[in-house]
């Protein structure tokens, strides 16, 4: 038989067959997917474009990659299509505002977006394109030699060339350039789409290493590989780093499972290295020399360093935004805010600065400059958690509660006392006080749960199977959930304190004027200022006749906070009646508002809602959950300072309550 003779052997089209039963097609898609091919099946490793040249690069000559220019790539990949698609969109909106911000240019200008073949790009027409995409991804490539660049532009569109090469695609991105840190790096987002409209699939090797990898060999093209001079003065400067460095990685790839090592190497450069880090690292009590040559790591070496560095980080990020407002604060009174600690404390002060402290993950942190006179970084996490806050407006911090609700022991108690099943009806029968729609809202919470969590399991008959450890599952749920958002801010007043002292609203210095418990003030940094602020508006309160002194004590009217709340309203809405041509009507304690809800607006006395109706318009106190509904028609009962409000039009159909 010659060699290119064979007998094909026909099936059944899709017929199972071959090794373990797979498909052909399967094992195809297989042989494809190896070979680093596109394929439109899930998988992982090397699935996708780029699967093959990944482990190429992968397997190159080590001694070769070590010389080249060192390149971090950090990557995200960010869903746009489903559930919450127009919330993503405005995410993507807003990292693309956040990346193209002030100040991120050599000359401190805003960053400009550019793409392939323009040096100038319309962000809002590259969304627009994005719009409808199942995915996107987000790049920040950083150079360790970027401050040589000049600009980075050639480098960033020789990349994505080589990645269009690589992946066998055109690709559809744009990219900005940011200077404002020591390190000069790269915002790029990428379009899901290849150049044939199908889902854009890059293996993970290729994102975790090839793009890599490839940005190395350029800037090592640019710049020439690295010196022996070059690497070991990078390799001296690890040695008294207080942070994870490459060192620490080869004493852990040396010692065995216990830590234990002695170093011994042919290199004296290299075995000198190795000493002087374990030296460092004793000091640091990280490592302990048990006998002459024979050295312990301790466990958690890794994990130890790494938090080390990230504090490093968090204390440098303190004082470059502390000192470039020209405050006034000691390095001792930095402090940074840790809410999963028992201890940790409400945190009230000014919005010093908002940054990003991952940005490719869109981790956001805050400066505060705290009423106890210490300057306080908080983790706030996602940036969609929190809409903005001006600098100098007043906030008050708290943890997340990760406890569990009165809602989550109720169905507890009911499932232990009902064979571990939960529903309605066996709500109303374990309290016959309790209503329908009341029952109704722990069936939401359990479907939230179990959306986020997969902690509990409903049944066809809809009810709930109820784990015994229930509440413990909530915990867990919860600490998931505030690993994204893990405080609570609270804005006090929008104003600064310079705003507050001679405005005609009620003010946050108002409340604390004549709040029974006033906050606990340090006679230093923001705590002096606002002590100075209190005195300053009571002044001024007694000079309008709002507060009267006697003997040394200041008495302040009942109705203060109410008659500052309608003058600054009166004013408010002389100006809004101008523009939009209405009559104001004010609205009473117990009056009815019905209209439609037209927009926000932000006062001293709070955020209100401005209602209009045909001929005439009202403000009243906003509450969060109008965000989603302004444009339509609103209508509410008006107690005190809150308002109950129901959405929508009850006669032409269904409305929501909202209490």
């Amino acid at each position: 038989m010659k060699d290119d003779d064979f007998k094909p052997k026909v099936g059944v089209p899709r017929a199972r067959g071959g090794k373990r039963g797979k498909r052909y097609a399967h094992q195809l898609l297989a042989a494809i997917n190896r070979a680093g091919g596109r394929s439109t099946r899930k998988g992982r490793g090397n699935f996708g474009r780029g699967g093959a040249m990944a482990a190429a690069l992968i397997s190159r000559d080590q001694y070769a990659a070590f010389r080249q220019r060192r390149v971090i790539v950090k990557a995200r990949i960010v869903r746009l299509a489903g559930k919450g698609m127009t919330k993503r969109m405005a995410s993507a909106r807003a990292h693309l505002r956040y990346i193209q911000r002030d100040g991120v240019t050599r000359d401190g200008e805003r960053g400009e977006l550019y793409s392939s073949d323009q040096d100038r790009v319309d962000g809002k027409e590259f969304l627009d394109r994005t719009d409808g995409d199942r995915h996107q991804f987000r790049f920040i490539v950083a150079p360790e030699d970027g401050i040589e660049y000049d600009e980075l532009k050639s480098l960033t569109r020789r990349l994505m060339t080589q990645m269009e090469e690589d992946l066998g695609t055109r690709l559809d991105w744009v990219a900005v350039d940011h200077f404002n840190t020591g390190h000069p790096h790269t915002h790029i987002m990428l379009r899901g789409k290849d150049d044939q409209r199908h889902d854009l699939v890059i293996s993970r090797g290729y994102i975790g290493t090839g793009m890599r990898e490839r940005a190395a060999e350029l800037v090592s093209i640019d710049l020439g590989p690295r010196t022996d001079l070059e690497i070991e003065a990078r390799l001296r400067n690890e040695v008294e780093q207080e942070r994870l460095t490459s060192i620490d990685k080869q004493l852990r790839r040396i010692a065995d499972g216990n830590g234990h090592l002695s170093p011994a190497l042919r290199s004296a450069f290299r075995q000198t290295l190795l000493i002087g880090r374990l030296k460092k690292l004793e000091r640091m009590e990280l490592a302990m020399e048990r006998h002459p040559g024979q050295w312990r790591l301790n466990v958690g070496l890794e994990d130890t360093l790494r938090r080390m560095g990230e504090r490093g980080d968090i204390i440098k990020t303190l004082h470059r935004e502390i000192t470039g407002r020209n405050i006034a604060r000691s390095p001792v009174d930095y402090t940074i805010h840790d809410p999963a600690n028992p201890k940790s404390k409400p945190v009230t002060g000014r919005v010093v600065a908002r940054g990003l402290s991952d940005e490719i993950n869109d981790r956001h942190y805050l400066i505060v400059d705290g009423l106890d006179g210490r300057a306080h970084y908080i983790d706030i996490g996602n940036g969609d958690e929190l809409e903005p806050i001006p600098e100098d407006s007043i906030i008050r911090v708290t943890p997340k509660n990760i406890e569990p609700r009165k809602v989550d022991i109720t169905v507890a108690e009911i499932a232990a006392a009902s064979d571990g099943r939960y529903n309605i009806d066996l709500h109303l029968k374990h309290d016959p006080h309790a209503t329908e729609n009341f029952a109704e809202a722990h069936v939401r919470r359990l479907e939230a749960i179990r959306r986020a969590a997969g902690s509990v399991m409903r049944e066809p008959n809809g009810a709930w199977i109820i784990a015994p450890d229930h509440l413990d599952r909530v915990v867990e749920y919860e600490r998931r959930r505030a690993s994204t958002a893990p405080v609570m801010v609270e804005k006090l007043s929008q104003l600064s304190l310079e705003q507050q002292v001679g405005s005609d609203g009620a003010t946050w210095l108002d409340w604390e004027l004549i709040a029974d418990t006033p906050q606990t003030i340090r006679d230093t940094g923001f705590g002096r200022d606002v002590r100075e602020a209190r005195e300053r508006r009571r002044q001024w309160l007694i000079a309008e006749g709002l507060a009267q002194e006697e003997q040394g004590s200041t008495t302040y009217r009942t109705n203060m906070l109410a008659t500052l709340r309608r003058r600054e309203l009166t004013r408010v809405a002389g100006q809004l009646s101008d523009q939009l041509g209405l009559a104001y009507s004010e609205t009473r304690h117990g009056a009815s508002v019905e209209g439609t809800l037209r927009r926000s607006i932000n006062l001293a006395s709070g955020k209100y809602a401005v209602i209009e109706k045909s001929r005439e318009f009202t403000l009243v106190p906003w509450r969060p959950v109008l965000d989603r509904h302004i444009g339509q028609h609103v209508s509410g009962t008006l107690r005190g300072d809150s308002i109950s409000w129901t959405i929508g039009r009850q006669r032409s159909g269904p409305s929501i309550s909202l209490f």
